[in-house]
């Protein structure tokens, strides 16, 4: 049952040790969501129903009543029974693929993150879909909703498999994803929101759906701190525009400006709609963000 059992590698994307962690973990929403008028959703606890699901390891916190006893007595580790949900919580991912997602390693935090949060809702019985979009005019990527420890197989190989490239922006996405998805829940958006659209009407869109938004900026090193002195050319990744600048030291400070500015942009329109907001960087490791951030920010426990 645990994925840290045995030598192999379950996935390309999170070692062993990351999945047993996360697998105790759960999504923690600020608004309680559910797809029926029935109650709150139960993350993690245990459904109203009496439809069997699964079984995870027992946290501190977690009911005794839960527990099955018969596995403990054999295995002498407890296991808590989980119930299918009569009031479901629905997972979404979107991960950016575009081609300035390409840059240094943002597009596999990017994969690795939406993995760690479909891990956290496969184990407790959420629904959990995945979306990722590329280029124009092209639907995009989508893998259906699932449920259970039996997905998780299908999950990484969505992910591991997805291509990147093209210039396809994220506003555009989300539009794309909402005339698909089905259910309130919680969204994850993974991108670096290099954008030059407008994100207060997807945003508001996202929250319309009954979503609320956990959006997770990716910059590379050297989008934060840029190194660059002299005569420069900027190229864009995305259309291939190319502007040259000279004496680009220059422009360090206006840059910095503007991207801070950005974070706050983002930070300001997540909060006003009751989502949340974290820029990181590529170069942080995926066990601080998922281990140390997310949980000192409350967005996991």
């Amino acid at each position: 049952m645990n994925p840290s059992a045995g030598n192999a590698r379950f996935s390309s994307l999170l070692d062993n040790a990351v999945l047993a962690r996360l697998e105790r973990m759960r999504i923690n929403p600020m608004r309680r969501k559910t797809n029926r008028t029935r109650g709150e959703h139960q993350s993690g606890k245990g459904g109203t129903s009496t439809e069997f699901a699964d079984y995870r390891d027992y946290v501190a916190g977690d009911d005794v009543k839960n527990v099955d006893w018969n596995i403990f007595a054999r295995l002498e580790r407890p296991f808590v029974k989980l119930y299918r949900h009569e009031e479901d919580l629905h997972v979404v991912a979107l991960v950016d693929a575009s081609a300035s997602m390409q840059f240094e390693g943002k597009f596999e935090r990017a994969k690795q993150l939406a993995a760690a949060f479909g891990i956290m809702g496969l184990m407790n019985v959420e629904r959990v879909s995945m979306y990722s979009c590329n280029t124009p005019g092209k639907e995009p990527l989508f893998m259906p909703p699932c449920t259970g420890r039996v997905s998780r197989k299908r999950m990484f190989e969505f992910l591991e498999t997805l291509p990147a490239g093209g210039d396809y922006p994220i506003e555009s996405a989300i539009d794309s994803m909402l005339t698909r998805h089905r259910g309130r829940g919680v969204v994850l958006l993974v991108s670096d929101f290099l954008t030059f659209g407008d994100l207060q009407k997807p945003f508001n869109m996202l929250f319309s759906a009954g979503l609320e938004v956990f959006a997770v900026q990716i910059l590379g090193p050297t989008e934060i701190n840029p190194d660059v002195t002299g005569d420069v050319r900027f190229v864009d990744s995305e259309s291939g525009y190319a502007l040259d600048v000279s004496n680009a030291g220059d422009l360090l400070g206006i840059y910095q400006d503007h991207r801070l500015a950005l974070e706050e942009e983002l930070e300001t329109i997540c909060r006003q709609r009751s989502g949340r907001f974290v820029s990181i960087s590529s170069a942080d490791t995926i066990e601080s963000v998922l281990f140390d951030l997310f949980r000192r920010k409350g967005w996991v426990r």
